[in-house]
């Protein structure tokens, strides 16, 4: 079988870049249901350091029990999202260059534009896949971060962001945000199933990345 290109690999929703509206709680895509955590991760500049250094190379979903498989950096052709104005219109003039592949020490790849990867789970007796596009990266002196959307065979449809951001009270915060509904008949069958199981995927997120692990 043909492994599947960066170009041919669409995600399963349109709101491309919706995690990054700020009225998303209140206004989530039509059919779709928000949702916003975000805890203190503690604070200081090397706090945010280590938060982002794990962050973007895939810590929080490792670190919440997932596996994280068939990463792929795409062809280069990027999606660029949306962002918004205070007004929540959409920004004009808006530009979002492809992010050149860095490493870590381990050779895992940072999380790029682009990126694709295989999430792969325990539900209940059950082992899921659920392949994810990176839909945007933010890389800003104090805030860092990326959204990724889901693809076709993913349970669900939607979109999550995860960001750190370092604030003006030296304090560190880490804040997921996502949309997301059913992707199928059957998955809307078991649909409940699967929001207890999101709720309890975002706790573990919130708790990857804090110091302690002190989150309940």
């Amino acid at each position: 079988m043909r492994r599947a290109t960066f170009t041919d690999a669409a995600v399963s929703y349109a709101a491309i870049g919706g995690t990054l509206a700020p009225d998303l709680m209140s206004y989530p895509p039509k059919g779709y249901r928000p949702m916003e955590q975000s805890v203190k991760l503690g604070s200081s500049q090397d706090r945010f350091d280590a938060a982002t250094k794990l962050l973007m190379t895939w810590g929080i979903q490792r670190g919440s029990g997932m596996e994280v498989t068939d990463l792929e950096n795409g062809t280069g052709v990027q999606y660029t999202p949306v962002t918004f104005g205070p007004d929540g219109t959409p920004a004009a003039g808006q530009q979002h260059p492809v992010n050149e592949a860095t490493f870590a020490a381990d050779g895992t790849p940072y999380i790029a534009n682009g990126m694709t990867a295989t999430l792969r789970m325990k539900v209940w007796l059950f082992q899921v896949s659920a392949p994810v596009r990176v839909v945007y990266v933010i890389d800003e002196a104090a805030r860092v971060g990326f959204a990724y959307g889901t693809m076709g065979g993913h349970p669900e449809s939607g979109e999550e962001s995860f960001i750190v951001e370092h604030r003006d009270d030296d304090s560190v915060w880490l804040t997921i945000r996502s949309f997301s509904r059913a992707s199928t008949w059957y998955s809307r069958l078991a649909w409940p199933v699967l929001r207890f199981q999101q709720a309890k995927f975002t706790k573990l997120y919130l708790r990857a990345l804090h110091p302690v692990g002190a989150i309940k």
